[in-house]
């Protein structure tokens, strides 16, 4: 999905993460100085356990933004682009990486958060009270990648909508607002200019346009998803190539923690 959006393997190291043992190691490392109380505020884990206390939850959620915070330090990162509900994890990051600088000695640079202002958070064509994600309960929250146009059109087609029949963005209309800003983000126009498009026109035009307008977006990404299906050694090959760099790079960084840590170097 990285190469069929565009990322070029030549410019950017593209990996699977569990590739670089150096990602799990680092983890390890920093749960050493990562508190249990501000995992516990970690919003995913509050989600997972209903607020409670968690005794059957799996200990790798509750763990996973540590091991997130690795995936990120490990490579020196300046600057994270994340939407607006992973910011609670870039946050935990720099603080781990500052706290282990104080404790330790200089060793990680401290990232950014990279938040775009228009789309940060989008929200579930099922529930507009609620983030759209891949893992909600119904397929019919998000839209897929690899979801055929027929889905898509579906989906939109069923995607929740406020009272009135009113094309308009605003607290009071938060799931036309959800959709206006997919269509403001696919189409590159001003939400200003959407709402006036369609103004006395009702929702099902809305609806209809917004479907084919996503339909036809995702189409070369999918011709090239295809493309790549059918040729999965050049993909391998990319991984490969990709686990061999980003593994060099993630061991300096690790022989630099070993030592700020006092490691008994092996012979």
């Amino acid at each position: 999905m990285f190469l069929a959006s565009g990322i070029d393997p030549r410019d950017s190291i593209v990996i699977v993460q569990s590739h670089v043992p150096q990602h799990s190691e680092l983890a390890w490392i920093l749960n050493t100085v990562a508190y249990m109380g501000e995992l516990l505020r970690m919003t995913q884990f509050k989600d997972k356990s209903g607020g409670g206390e968690g005794e059957s939850i799996g200990v790798g959620l509750f763990d996973y933004p540590v091991l997130m915070a690795a995936d990120i330090l490990l490579y020196r990162t300046d600057a994270v682009p994340v939407g607006e509900d992973q910011k609670q994890h870039v946050e935990l990051t720099r603080d781990l990486a500052e706290r282990f600088n104080k404790a330790f000695g200089k060793t990680f640079v401290v990232p950014e958060p990279i938040i775009r202002t228009e789309g940060a958070r989008i929200m579930g064509l099922d529930d507009p009270a609620r983030k759209m994600s891949k893992s909600a309960g119904s397929a019919h929250n998000y839209i897929a990648l690899t979801d055929t146009p027929d889905e898509i059109r579906r989906k939109i087609k069923r995607a929740v909508t406020d009272s009135g029949a009113e094309v308009r963005f605003g607290p009071d209309k938060p799931a036309l607002s959800n959709l206006l800003t997919i269509f403001s983000l696919f189409a590159g126009e001003p939400v200003e200019a959407l709402v006036a498009r369609y103004e006395g026109r009702g929702y099902a035009d809305f609806k209809a346009d917004l479907g084919e307008l996503v339909v036809e977006s995702l189409a070369p990404f999918q011709r090239r998803m295809t493309e790549l299906s059918a040729d999965k050694g050049f993909t391998l090959d990319v991984l490969r190539d990709g686990a061999e760099r980003a593994q060099a790079i993630a061991e300096r960084t690790m022989a630099k923690v070993r030592d700020r840590m006092g490691f008994v170097a092996r012979p």
